[in-house]
């Protein structure tokens, strides 16, 4: 399987990802769909929201 190319690459969060990102937390979604959905890396997506303090929860 390939590995995903993410064409933003190091590039900053920007006020609506970060507003997208809180509200799928909250509606309970799991790390992959919001990295999917916001078209960033789960890295990414993890690390902007623990800087952050936005919960994302684990998917069993």
């Amino acid at each position: 399987m390939a590995k995903e190319h993410f064409e933003r690459h190091k590039q900053p969060w920007r006020a609506d990802e970060a507003g997208m990102l809180r509200t799928l937390a909250a509606k309970g979604k799991g790390l992959k769909e919001i990295a999917k959905s916001l078209n960033r890396s789960e890295e990414s997506t993890k690390d902007f929201a623990k800087k952050n303090k936005i919960e994302i929860m684990k998917k069993r």
